[in-house]
């Protein structure tokens, strides 16, 4: 069955990259669709419910909400900030740093918090500090959207140059204490660090965006992507959801002409943007419609790992809530997670709780993530699983994903002794899980890795060489939901003025 109608706007993905296209697109006249393979939109904005209680899927906290930040002005513009339901994390820690040895470290809400903080447990490193705390902020000027500004020179930065810090090295050059270095590098899973790969940029423009404002959603983060939703139909926009685009057809311009549906269906359009991944796009699209210079570089990329979710519901009233995240590393080396063994792992893991407003005083769930490499899945790589369309792994998997939730729980209660008889039942997911609703290649957390040592092999374009296919999402500029949604406004600089698009967002 082909829809009739020729949409001038038809959306793959309704990630946070795809609606935000979707909404700005709609808001100034066009004609868009959204297509979403699963029964849930949202990508990583998407929540579930076990025993009453919600998790997020992977948006555990977001930065630069205080009043005149980017995020903040970004949800202004999208309408949206004030039906949105959420709680400014701790100004004294919104982060724990925690070691094996017992000794924590606490990042604190705004710059003079932070240092702070920092000098009371590092006391003959004030210098140091200084230079981290400023080397970030000069990093993150380069940046012109982050700051609602535009540039004549490029959108994603305005100096290479800036791109080749490497993380680990910048720190290692400012201190010879070893363990204020790991203490600065301690939430390098934000962004699934790499000693010698992860770009200061990167480290910047996230750390940076916490320390500027850090906020959870309660009840979950996919009030943003139903509000978002319900602002895009609001200028007409349509989205439709078991929706699982498989390829599509050409006219001889080379220009799609329409995409096809697993079911047959096919939508029309004039221009279409993935929000996918961009070697799934590749996959959709057809490999012979690429450059073979582009497809051998963009599948070549080296994807950030995945991760192991712990879910745990807990008994009402036996836990009480922290209004901040910990950081956990069973070693010292904190960018050493991901190189764990069978009988080590998990080296680190991340611990979080969604408030709920109901009960302010007590967490109804935890959920800890722990690194976990997609080569663990080979066995059962070849199945799907999803709500959309539902399979069985088999025993084996069952076997195996018990075995971790109770591997990662004798962890956790290394930090947290009491942990079990506060546990109501327990629930996980694994680099498959995240596959398949989040629809990243092997499960991958955050995309494509960047890399300080080669930083422009890793820079994805919104143009294709299809004319009129564009791609949005994190692979773009940086990852998240302030990553996405600046790379979103980037895409549709390519169709809507952007002094004028970015002056409209400055007027909120």
């Amino acid at each position: 069955m082909t829809q009739s109608k020729e949409y001038d706007f038809v959306i793959i993905g309704s990630g946070m990259g795809g609606l935000c296209c979707a909404y700005i697109l709609a808001s100034e006249g066009y004609s868009v669709k959204v297509l979403e393979k699963n029964s849930q939109i949202g990508g990583n904005l998407q929540v579930f419910s076990r025993d009453k209680c919600l998790f997020d899927t992977g948006v555990h906290y977001v930065g630069s909400l205080d009043d005149g930040l980017c995020l903040n002005q970004f949800f202004k513009y999208f309408g949206i900030l004030d039906k949105l339901k959420m709680k400014r994390m701790d100004s004294e820690q919104f982060d724990v740093i925690q070691f094996a040895d017992g000794k924590t470290y606490k990042y604190g809400q705004g710059y003079d918090t932070f240092k702070k903080n920092l000098l009371a447990d590092f006391p003959n490193e004030e210098e140091a500090i200084d230079k981290y705390c400023l080397k970030m902020q000069e990093v993150c000027e380069y940046f012109p959207l982050y700051n609602l500004k535009t540039s004549d020179k490029n959108e994603f930065a305005d100096s290479l140059d800036i791109l080749e810090i490497n993380t680990a090295q910048f720190i290692e050059s400012i201190t010879d204490n070893v363990r204020l270095q790991n203490v600065l590098a301690g939430s390098n899973p934000l962004y699934a660090g790499i000693k010698d790969k992860s770009p200061f940029f990167v480290h910047s423009l996230v750390v940076n965006s916490y320390i500027t404002g850090s906020y959870r959603f309660i009840n979950g983060g996919s009030q943003i992507a139903i509000q978002l939703t319900k602002r895009l139909k609001a200028f007409g926009g349509e989205v439709q959801k078991y929706a699982n685009v498989i390829g599509a057809n050409y006219n001889d311009q080379k220009e799609i002409t329409e995409v096809i549906l697993e079911s047959g269906e096919t939508i029309k359009g004039k221009k279409f943007i993935s929000n996918a991944h961009p070697a799934k796009t590749i996959d959709i699209f057809g490999e012979e419609r690429f450059l073979r210079a582009y497809r051998t570089r963009v599948k070549s990329l080296e994807n950030t790992i995945s991760t192991f979710i712990l879910h745990l519901v807990l008994k009402k009233d036996s836990f009480k809530y922290r209004n901040y995240n910990t950081y956990y590393h069973r070693i010292e080396d904190v960018w050493d997670g991901g190189n764990y063994t069978a009988e080590d792992w998990p080296r680190n893991f991340y611990v979080s709780m969604t408030p709920h407003a109901k009960n302010e005083d007590y967490a109804d769930g935890i959920t800890v993530m722990a690194y976990m490499r997609y080569s663990e899945m080979e066995q059962w790589v070849d199945t799907e699983n999803t709500v959309a369309n539902p399979a069985e792994r088999g025993e084996s998997y069952a076997a195996f994903k018990k075995q971790k939730e109770e591997t990662l729980i004798a962890s956790l209660e290394e930090i947290i002794p009491n942990i079990r008889e506060c546990i109501q039942s327990v629930h996980s997911s694994t680099p498959l899980t995240y596959r398949d609703y989040i629809g990243d290649t092997e499960g991958s957390l955050y995309g494509i890795l960047k890399d300080s040592n080669s930083p422009a092999r890793s820079m994805i374009a919104a143009k294709t060489k299809i004319p009129n296919l564009y791609l949005t999402g994190q692979n773009m500029i940086f990852h998240g939901i302030l990553g996405v949604t600046i790379g979103a406004f980037v895409t549709c600089f390519n169709f809507i003025d952007k002094e004028t698009l970015v002056k409209k967002i400055n007027s909120f």
